[in-house]
């Protein structure tokens, strides 16, 4: 039986500089991943077109002080412009291409805890989810818990609930929809290793979004209290969840979950020189500092940790 090759496309995308695709899509390969995948420095994700798949391919090309990213689409709609708009879009909302980070360097470079990550890990910009839903999400099941047991579930629920589509010889997944996992009750959801405070977070959330309830291009347009505000108004949202939402869903480069166990724990202790954790309060305080740039800062000051216990 004869086998009939997808429509492809290829373009280039500039990038701000600096930029490493590399870097800030490292943190996918950290993980199970089945939605954002990277191998050998390449980044693939499967988007849906109404009913058409469409899989998108991200390399850099050039140095991170000369990017430039070269998109390959493959799929029925490849060659169309909508196609193009929806891999750019990834791009930014993903792979961070959006942020412009020479004026968080300027800041940074006389800081005696981000200096050197700034130096060591150039380009490392602020990769996201796909959607303000997906951020959620994941933040929901990352919470009180590490973040292989989380992503080993986030896995489980996108083998079971997301679109599929078999290319170039392998199935490809797509994060699931609002409206899918909406089907599924809180008992149902219970199945995948969640604590029923979890399962019932879940599915509150996927209902919101699935009945219009929670709209991300209306919460897009407000500020990010206003946001934190009706995102913790669904049970099972904390302030942590809401602000690790903002930076991965809507790429805020001004949130700072303070409340977060590597802040106050972890960061603390190993940049601040705290013998104890702090209290969300002292490091909420302690992050006005890193006004306006406090998302950067954090990845910054996580890949500084990281460097230091690499020493």
């Amino acid at each position: 039986m004869p086998r009939f090759s997808l429509p492809r496309a290829r373009f280039e995308l500039k990038t701000d500089s600096p930029y490493s695709l590399e870097r800030t899509a490292g943190r996918f390969a950290r993980f199970v991943e089945r939605v954002d995948v990277v191998r050998d420095g390449v980044y693939e994700r499967l988007l849906w077109l109404g009913r058409e798949a469409l899989l998108v391919r991200a390399r850099q090309v050039g140095p991170p002080s000369r990017p430039r990213l070269e998109l390959q689409l493959v799929g029925k709609p490849a060659r169309r412009r909508a196609a193009r708009a929806a891999a750019e879009e990834l791009a930014e909302r993903v792979l961070g291409t959006r942020h412009r980070l020479r004026a968080f360097y300027r800041q940074a470079a006389g800081d005696p805890l981000l200096s050197e990550a700034v130096r060591a890990e150039r380009g490392l910009g602020l990769a996201g989810h796909a959607s303000l839903f997906e951020a959620l999400v994941t933040s929901i099941l990352s919470q009180q818990i590490n973040l292989s047991f989380a992503y080993s579930i986030r896995a489980e629920l996108v083998e079971a609930f997301g679109r599929r589509a078999r290319i170039e010889g392998e199935t490809r997944f797509a994060f699931p929809s609002p409206r899918r996992l909406a089907r599924e009750s809180a008992e149902e959801l219970r199945r995948f290793r969640l604590s029923e405070a979890k399962a019932r977070a879940l599915h509150g959330v996927s209902r919101a979004f699935a009945s219009g309830e929670l709209d991300e291009d209306e919460l897009r347009a407000l500020d990010d209290e206003a946001v934190v505000e009706r995102l913790t108004a669904l049970r099972g949202v904390g302030r942590w969840t809401a602000e690790t939402a903002l930076i991965r869903g809507l790429g805020r480069i001004d949130a700072f979950p303070a409340g977060d166990l590597g802040v106050v724990k972890y960061l603390a202790r190993g940049l601040l020189g705290h013998r104890e954790s702090a209290s969300e309060a002292e490091m909420r305080a302690f992050s006005e500092r890193w006004r306006p740039f406090r998302s950067y800062a954090l990845i910054y000051a996580y890949a500084e940790l990281a460097r230091r216990r690499r020493e």
